[in-house]
């Protein structure tokens, strides 16, 4: 008897679990679909493009296995050697001051000052332009012969210099400069919803203990974003690494090879030169360069994860 209650009721919830995955289907094919094909497509190249690193690739791809003949060679031109040390400069220079920069903006807008959303909407409007149109207008900007020095020479002083986009020695700050630009509202957006999460509490006690507004920032504030920046410096070195079309735009990796970056190096190769195996190896040290950023930061957010749960 009890056999012959259970098993239509067991039917029922069947039926019922059923028809409830059926209604969510179209929720899951939605959102699940483009983020399975998304990470489908970057996995599957990263990884023909590892293969590619190992092979005789030239013009077309072929499946001649050469070892680690293209990451030798590529490691051995001077191009990549000037890539990445520019890669050290431009990468620190622009964390640097694009982080100081959007902490400035940040501390600035959270004193709730008029025009705030005026303000937070200029500083954040250069981030809605392309990179492209940021290397094109600097390039005007900072050209000798029509751009700032110009200006400032047929205001009457003749003797201002500013052409640095000329200077094999200065090239390399243009980009930091342009660059900075670009993305100084972003680290400022994020720095200031940090900001604006401080515990109040903490904020009166401060106060109360009679803290001036350097000693509030330096001593109680600041401390508690360093999550907030952690992310934003990670952020903000995936930008660096993969800096392209900002550089192309504005110097074209010139004076020579002056501003030449990792992945102008791996155009060069890919597109200019056709060696495809080389290019793809150039490709590849630039993921592990990027990995070497990625990694620590997930360990980071993982260990902070488990000591959180762990009280």
């Amino acid at each position: 008897m009890s056999a012959h209650v259970h098993a239509p009721a067991d039917g029922l919830v069947r039926r019922s679990a059923l028809a409830a995955a059926l209604r969510q289907a179209p929720e899951w094919l939605v959102i699940w679909g483009p983020l399975l094909l998304a990470a489908a497509h970057i996995v599957v190249f990263a990884a023909w493009t590892v293969w590619i690193s190992f092979t005789a690739s030239t013009l077309m791809p072929v499946n001649d296995f050469v070892g680690l003949r293209n990451y030798n060679s590529v490691l051995a031109t001077r191009n990549w050697k000037i890539a990445f040390d520019n890669l050290l400069v431009f990468g620190g220079g622009f964390v640097a001051f694009t982080m100081l920069t959007g902490l400035l903006l940040a501390i600035l807008i959270d004193q709730r000052i008029r025009g705030e959303n005026v303000l937070r909407s200029i500083f954040l409007y250069p981030m809605a332009v392309s990179f492209v149109v940021t290397g094109v207008v600097w390039s005007w900007l900072l050209n000798p012969g029509m751009g700032i020095q110009k200006l400032v020479n047929d205001l009457g002083w003749a003797g201002f210099r500013f052409d640095w986009i000329v200077d094999r020695e200065m090239a390399i700050w243009t980009i930091v400069l342009a660059g900075v630009w670009q993305a100084a509202g972003f680290a400022m957006a994020l720095l200031l919803a940090g900001l604006r999460s401080v515990e109040p509490d903490l904020v009166k006690a401060a106060q109360i203990d009679g803290a001036g507004p350097l000693r509030m920032y330096t001593r109680v504030i600041l401390p508690t974003l360093w999550p907030i920046m952690v992310a934003v410096l990670v952020i903000l070195l995936q930008m660096a690494i993969t800096t392209f079309d900002l550089v192309r735009a504005l110097t074209g990796g010139g004076p020579g090879i002056a501003t030449q970056l990792p992945a102008l190096v791996v155009y060069d190769f890919m597109f200019q030169r056709g060696q495809i195996g080389r290019g793809a190896a150039a490709a590849v040290l630039m993921l592990l360069t990027l990995l070497g950023v990625l990694v620590p930061h997930a360990i980071f957010k993982y260990v902070r994860r488990r000591r959180a749960a762990h009280g």
